[in-house]
C-alpha cells in the first residue's frame, strides 16, 4: 500500500500528458506549413521549440496563481527570442550585435515577411514573428485548455495560428494535405483522452445513482454521442464537396497588398548618368576585387574572348580579363525615357538558380566589392547573383539585379558570388526570339517614333531573315557609322535618338556616348520585331578600382532557349565611321533633322547692357556745364525711353505667350518663359534634353540660387515643373489634346517658377533681370 500514492501520481501525469501534448503538436504544425516557402529547416525546428516551451513553462506553473503565468512565459519568450535571433543571424552571415538585429526585425519584420523571396532566408526579421506568434498561441491554448478545463476553447489560439499561416503562404506552396490532416488528428486526439482535470480520484458523474438509473444516464449519454458524431460525419459530407471544389482555385497572395522595396528616382532610370560619368572620368565609384574558382590557380584563360566593354575603359587594359558588373536593367521604355520597372522582393544570403540554357558555360565568379562614390540604392553586381554576403539586399529574379532598400554608402562593403553564363555561339544563328504576351514588354514601341527610324529598322531587317542576322546587322551599321565621343549631351528620347541617327555631322549629329548607342539599338531592335532591353553598368579588369570611365551600356536580345544574349555597337578605337548617307538616304520630302541640340553650357554671367560714351564737343557758343548737363539731362531721357520700352516689350511677349493662341500654343509658350529665365539666370539648357530632365535642372538651378540668397528663400515653396514637363510631353506626342485648363495651369506654373528664380537673384540682377533683351532676340 505504501506505493500507491506514487502510482497515482505516475498514472495522473500519463492521462494528463495527451493534451499538453497536442497542443504543442498543433502549434508545432504551424512552422512545417511555414517551412514550405522557407529555405532549410531552421524555421521549422524554431517553431517547434517555441512550441514545446510555451506549453511547459503552463504545464510548470500551473499550481501556480494565474497571473503569475504571464510573466513567467514572457521571459522565457524574451529569452527563447534572443537565442533564436542570433542562430538565425549567425546562420545567414549577418553582422551586428544582438541588439542591433533585433532592433532591425522589430521595425520590419511584418513587412519583409512579406516581401521576400521565395524561398524565403530563415534571418531574424523573418523568424521574428512566427516565433513570437507560436509562443503567445501555446500560451494562450494551453492556460486555457489546462487551466480552465476548455480544451474546444484552447485549440482556437493554434487554430487561427494555423490558418494565418496557411494564409501568409498562399499560392507559393503545394497545398497542405498532410500537415492539415495531422493537425485534425492531433486535435480530435487531445478531445479524446480525458484531461488532467481527471484521473483515478475523479468522482464518477453516476456515482450513487441506483443501477437502473446509472445504465438509463449511460445509455444516453452514448445515444448523445452517437448523434454528435452523425452531425460531424453529415456536415464533412455535406461540405466535403463544396471545399474539395476550390482545392484547385488559386488562392489569395496577401503579399500582394504589402509594396515592395523601391528604387530612388535617381535609379529609376540610370541611363542618363552615363554622359556625366564621362564627364568626370576619373572619378572612383567602386574598388572590385574578382575570384574566379572554377579556372584553376595558373591555368590559361577560357578561349572565349571576354567583354569588350567600352572603347578606352579601366576594363580593357592590356593583360586583364574584363568583367562586366550590372548596375541596372531598363526593360521599359515611352518613347522618351528608359526605366527600370523591376519589382524587388527582400532576399537573404541565398539567391533562387535559374537552370542554365541549354549548351552555356557557366563560370563561378566571386566579387568583394567596396562602394566608394557611387550613390543610389542599385547595388552592382556581376551577373547572375547566387550568394550575397555582408549587405541585406532585395532581388528582382526577372532581370538579376540587386537593391540595397537602406541605399548605398561610402565604404559599405559586400560580397557577391555570381553564377556569369555565356550562351553557345553556335546556336545563335539559327535560334528564334520568343513572343506573346510574356515578352510584350520588351517589344513594345511607343508611339511617335519618327519614319527614318522605321525606314532604317525596316531597311537593316529587310536582307536579314534570322533574329540573329538582323541585330548582328543592326550592331554591324552602329558600329560603322557613328562616333563615340564623351562630350556628347545626355538624351534618348525620339528625338534625341533620330538626331543621333540622322544628324548632320559636321553639325554635332551622328556622335554620342554609349547611351544613345545602346538606346537606338533597342528601339532598331524592337521595331524589327527582337525582344531587346538596355543595361548599365561597368567594365572592370577584375580587380582594382571601377572609375566614372568605366560607366557603359549595352543592349541585349532575347533568344527562346538561350536567355538574354549583349551586343555591343560601339565602334572599335581608331575606326573611322563613315557616312550614314552612304548606306542611308532618306526620302527628299522626309530631310534629316537639321537644328542642332543645344548642348549643356556651364553657367555664365550675363553681361549688363553697355551704353555708348558721349564724346564731349566744343561748340564755342555754350559754357561746358550746360553742355554736360543737358547731354546729361538727353542722355538719361533717351536710357529711359529705351529701358521703358524694353520692360514693356518684355511684358507684352510674355503675355502673349501665356494668353493668347490655343492652348498647345500657350502651354508652349509657358515653357519658353521658363527656359528663357534659365537664360537670364545664366543656367541655360539644351535643346537635346529630354522635358523631364530640363524640369530637374530647372529645380537645380532655383535650390542653387536660393542657398546662395538663403535670406531671401525662408518661408518660400520651391514651384515643381514636373507637371509642366507632363503638359510639354503630352503636347509633343499627343497634339490637339491639351485643354485650355491646361494651358491655364502651364502659365500658372511658369508664372510661379520665374518669379521665384528672379527673387533669388541679387538686387541688381534683378533690375537687369527686366530689361534685358536677350528674350526678344533669343530663337525659339
Amino acid at each position: 500500500m505504501g506505493r500507491g500514492p506514487p502510482v497515482v501520481s505516475v498514472w495522473r501525469a500519463l492521462r494528463a500528458a495527451p493534451l499538453p501534448v497536442a497542443l504543442v503538436a498543433m502549434v508545432a504544425l504551424t512552422g512545417v506549413v511555414l517551412g514550405r516557402v522557407y529555405a532549410g529547416g531552421l524555421l521549422t525546428r524554431l517553431v517547434v521549440g517555441a512550441a514545446v516551451g510555451s506549453v511547459l513553462v503552463s504545464v510548470a506553473a500551473r499550481r501556480l496563481p494565474s497571473w503569475l503565468v504571464a510573466p513567467l512565459s514572457v521571459a522565457g519568450l524574451a529569452g527563447f527570442t534572443a537565442w533564436s535571433l542570433r542562430v538565425s543571424a549567425d546562420a545567414a552571415g549577418l553582422p551586428g550585435s544582438l541588439v542591433e538585429v533585433a532592433a532591425d526585425a522589430a521595425r520590419n519584420g511584418i513587412p519583409r515577411l512579406l516581401t521576400a523571396m521565395i524561398p524565403v532566408e530563415p534571418t531574424p526579421d523573418t523568424v521574428l514573428v512566427p516565433l513570437v506568434a507560436a509562443w503567445l498561441a501555446g500560451l494562450a491554448g494551453a492556460e486555457v485548455a489546462l487551466r480552465a478545463g476548455r480544451v474546444l476553447l484552447g485549440y482556437l489560439p493554434p487554430a487561427l495560428l494555423y490558418a494565418g499561416a496557411v494564409y501568409v503562404v498562399g499560392p507559393n506552396a503545394d497545398p497542405a494535405v498532410w500537415p492539415t490532416v495531422a493537425f485534425a488528428a492531433v486535435a480530435a486526439l487531445g478531445l479524446a483522452v480525458p484531461s488532467g482535470r481527471s484521473g483515478p480520484s475523479a468522482p464518477d458523474p453516476t456515482a450513487g445513482l441506483a443501477p437502473g438509473v446509472r445504465a438509463a444516464v449511460r445509455v444516453r449519454l452514448a445515444a448523445t454521442a452517437a448523434a454528435g458524431l452523425v452531425v460531424v460525419v453529415g456536415l464533412a459530407a455535406a461540405v466535403g464537396p463544396v471545399v474539395a471544389g476550390r482545392v484547385d482555385e488559386r488562392p489569395v497572395d496577401p503579399r500582394r497588398y504589402v509594396e515592395p522595396p523601391q528604387v530612388e528616382s535617381l535609379d529609376e532610370n540610370p541611363l542618363i548618368r552615363i554622359s556625366g560619368w564621362a564627364l568626370n572620368p576619373g572619378q572612383k565609384l567602386l574598388d572590385v576585387a574578382t575570384e574566379r574558382p572554377d579556372t584553376p590557380a595558373g591555368a590559361d584563360a577560357p578561349t572565349e574572348a571576354p567583354d569588350p566593354g567600352p572603347p578606352g575603359a579601366a576594363g580593357n587594359a592590356a593583360g586583364g580579363r574584363s568583367v562586366r558588373i550590372r548596375l541596372a536593367v531598363l526593360s521599359d521604355y515611352d518613347g522618351v525615357t528608359w526605366r527600370v520597372g523591376a519589382t524587388y522582393r527582400n532576399a537573404g544570403r541565398i539567391l533562387p538558380a535559374a537552370q542554365p540554357a541549354p549548351g552555356a558555360t557557366v563560370e563561378t565568379v566571386r566579387q568583394e566589392i567596396t562602394v566608394a562614390d557611387l550613390s543610389g540604392r542599385l547595388l552592382p553586381a556581376v551577373a547572375t547573383p547566387r550568394e550575397v554576403g555582408g549587405a541585406r539586399v532585395a532581388y528582382d529574379p526577372s532581370t538579376g539585379t540587386l537593391i540595397r532598400p537602406e541605399g548605398l554608402a561610402p565604404g559599405l562593403r559586400y560580397t557577391v558570388t555570381s553564377a556569369a553564363e555565356r550562351p553557345d555561339n553556335n546556336l545563335l544563328a539559327t535560334a528564334d526570339v520568343p513572343a506573346g504576351e510574356e515578352v510584350a514588354r520588351v517589344l513594345r514601341v511607343a508611339d511617335g517614333v519618327p519614319d527614318p527610324v522605321r525606314r532604317l529598322a525596316a531597311q537593316l531587317a529587310e536582307d536579314n531573315g534570322a533574329p540573329y542576322a538582323r541585330a548582328a546587322a543592326i550592331e554591324q551599321f552602329l558600329a560603322e557609322h557613328y562616333r563615340v565621343v564623351a562630350d556628347a549631351p545626355s538624351g534618348h528620347a525620339y528625338p534625341n535618338l533620330n538626331f543621333f541617327l540622322f544628324g548632320p555631322r559636321d553639325g554635332g549629329g551622328q556622335r554620342g556616348t554609349s547611351e544613345q548607342f545602346a538606346a537606338a539599338f533597342a528601339v532598331l531592335g524592337r521595331l524589327s520585331g527582337l525582344p531587346t532591353r538596355v543595361v548599365v553598368g561597368f567594365s572592370s579588369s577584375g580587380n582594382g578600382p571601377v572609375r566614372a570611365a568605366d560607366a557603359f551600356a549595352w543592349p541585349e536580345v532575347l533568344f527562346s532557349g538561350l536567355g538574354w544574349v549583349a551586343f555591343d555597337p560601339l565602334p572599335r578605337p581608331n575606326d573611322e565611321p563613315r557616312p550614314v548617307e552612304e548606306d542611308f538616304r532618306p526620302a527628299p520630302e522626309d530631310p534629316p533633322p537639321s537644328e542642332v541640340p543645344e548642348p549643356t553650357l556651364e553657367p555664365t554671367e550675363t553681361p549688363p547692357p553697355q551704353a555708348g560714351a558721349a564724346r564731349p564737343v566744343d561748340s564755342g557758343g555754350l559754357s561746358t556745364p550746360v553742355l554736360v548737363g543737358g547731354g546729361a539731362g538727353g542722355l538719361l531721357l533717351v536710357v529711359g525711353a529705351v529701358l521703358a520700352a524694353l520692360v514693356g516689350m518684355r511684358r507684352a511677349r510674355s503675355r502673349a505667350r501665356l494668353s493668347t493662341g490655343d492652348p498647345g500654343r500657350r502651354i508652349a509658350g509657358a515653357w519658353r518663359e521658363v527656359t528663357d529665365a534659365l537664360r537670364l539666370a545664366g543656367r541655360p539648357v539644351g535643346g537635346d534634353l529630354a522635358a523631364t530632365e530640363v524640369a530637374e535642372r530647372a529645380r537645380a538651378a532655383l535650390v542653387e540660387a536660393r542657398s546662395a540668397r538663403v535670406e531671401r528663400a525662408a518661408g518660400t515653396a520651391s514651384p515643381d515643373l514636373a507637371e509642366l514637363a507632363g503638359l510639354l510631353n503630352q503636347l509633343v506626342f499627343a497634339p490637339g489634346a491639351t485643354a485650355p485648363e491646361q494651358a491655364d495651369r502651364a502659365a500658372a506654373l511658369a508664372g510661379e517658377y520665374v518669379s521665384a528664380l528672379r527673387a533669388a537673384r541679387p538686387w541688381w540682377r534683378r533690375l537687369l533681370w527686366s530689361i534685358h533683351p536677350g528674350p526678344l532676340r533669343w530663337r525659339p
